[in-house]
């Protein structure tokens, strides 16, 4: 039982999707509020409402306590191919390394570059230069998001890659290919639009805290009515974003698609499962909800279409890459992809919700407001569990077809070290989450600062705003 507490392969995946979730944490507040706050700066800089300024400088502060760590555990992150994952490096690293080298050299330069002169050039730059900096701020985060993505999107298609026999690795033979993989440019708005249902719900939350209390009111009306209507429009981009990643995971990985609905034999117009129970060994289905022909949609636009099922697809890669268990845990894949549709879902019908119960400034019950509050996290929760689908439904594989995850892992590095890493890790980030929580409930409840209502945009040189940082 000991040595398979101590299996350092295990202890390294552990490991990996701990950093990861957490580091993730940050990436989507991140990515969406860069653009709320541009689009608030940008509405003050065109109406000269004074709200407008306030909300920006509120949000602000909380997109820059967020930047700030992930940053720092963005950087821990990327040891582990080195510590962990040394087999894995040696054999991609060629490969994978590329996009994650641009991400660093150019995306993230910009992204430093720019937030500096955002946060220190209110009363230096001109109004247009310093609205510049903040969407340059936001290009630059999708920028290293998109270079990210395409490192990831190797491990899920591998392209633009050739096998060095000599060197037993694989080479970078085309960068393009790599940059334009089908996976990354429908995992990316994905991604994108998912960042801003986030973002989205932190300001509907925050709105929602003020307004329960009578503050503010102004502002967080207007905080409330954006970030509602944000919400929707950005959950109707993740819909269709999931759709075009639907049609290219069933190209690209078909076992992952017949695990999302633990579908074990072949099956042409297939229904989708809501919820299903079954047998203890997971292969037979005893009860279920189901949607005709739902299935096949998503996973050919065909009603009729065929959706190859996990025993059929089990034979065809022990043909292709030899006996093994070439099936990733069936339950966890089921449950994570429809976990991930309905916390979005729900996110959206609460924005929805809200909307309707605020509009013509009604003013909604108590527990409208403590809803409103307690549904910040359904976004990054699905998120979260999304990524749990596409890393573990990908298994046994590290990159597909191509690597297998045992075969990645550091030979040198004892199950021992990686237990005490993975401990530090654990203490060292719980302690961070809870800094990082508390700073941004603080910022929240301060709400936004008050300047003088003759303040305007044009003399912006002359306002000093800098010394609310």
């Amino acid at each position: 039982m000991l040595m398979e507490w101590l299996d350092p392969l295990v202890l390294a995946r552990w490991q990996f999707g701990l950093t990861t979730l957490y580091h993730f944490l940050f990436v989507p507040l991140t990515i969406g509020m860069a653009l709320l706050v541009a689009i608030m700066q940008s509405a003050w800089f065109v109406t000269g409402k004074l709200k407008w300024l306030h909300l920006t400088r509120l949000f602000g502060r909380i997109f820059l306590i967020n930047f700030a760590m992930g940053v720092v555990t963005g950087i821990v992150q990327e040891f582990q191919f080195g510590m962990n994952w040394s087999d894995y490096s040696k054999f991609v690293g060629d490969v994978f390394g590329a996009p994650l080298a641009m991400e660093g050299l150019l995306a993230f330069f910009l992204e430093a570059t720019f937030i500096g002169l955002w946060i220190f050039g209110w009363d230096k730059l001109s109004p247009r230069l310093h609205l510049l900096s903040i969407w340059m701020t936001w290009f630059s985060t999708i920028l290293s998001a998109y270079f990210i993505l395409a490192a990831n999107a190797f491990m899920q298609n591998p392209v633009g890659f050739r096998i060095n026999e000599e060197a037993g690795r694989a080479e970078l033979a085309d960068i393009g290919a790599v940059l334009t993989n089908p996976v990354v440019l429908a995992s990316f708005p994905h991604t994108l639009f998912a960042s801003v249902m986030f973002a989205a719900v932190v300001v509907v939350a925050v709105a929602a805290w003020h307004l329960s209390r009578g503050q503010h009111y102004e502002e967080m009306r207007t905080a409330l009515k954006f970030g509602g209507w944000t919400n929707i429009v950005a959950f109707a981009g993740v819909a269709a974003s999931g759709d075009a990643l639907s049609l290219i995971m069933v190209q690209t990985q078909p076992m992952k698609m017949a695990a999302a609905e633990a579908l074990y034999e072949t099956t042409s117009a297939a229904s989708f499962s809501i919820f299903s129970l079954g047998t203890p060994d997971g292969t037979e289905e005893t009860f279920s909800i189901r949607i005709p022909y739902l299935l096949s949609i998503l996973s050919t636009h065909d009603p009729m279409g065929t959706v190859e099922g996990i025993n059929d697809l089990q034979a065809q890669y022990e043909l292709a890459y030899g006996p093994g268990d070439y099936l990733p845990i069936i339950w966890l894949a089921y449950w994570s992809f429809r976990w991930m549709i309905g916390l979005g879902a729900l996110a959206a019908l609460i924005s929805a919700v809200g909307l309707w119960m605020t509009r013509k400034g009604r003013e909604p019950k108590p527990w409208a407001w403590k809803v409103a509050i307690w549904a910040a996290p359904l976004p990054l929760l699905a998120s979260l569990v999304g990524w749990l689908f596409t890393e573990m439904a990908r298994q046994p594989w590290i990159v597909f077809g191509l690597m297998l995850t045992e075969d990645g892992v550091s030979p040198t590095v004892t199950g021992l070290e990686v237990l005490i890493s993975l401990v530090a890790f654990t203490l060292v980030y719980g302690i961070l989450a809870v800094v990082e929580f508390k700073l941004i409930v603080k910022a929240a409840q301060e709400g936004p600062h008050s300047w003088d209502h003759t303040v305007d945009p044009k003399d912006i040189d002359s306002a000093k705003l800098a010394t609310v940082y």
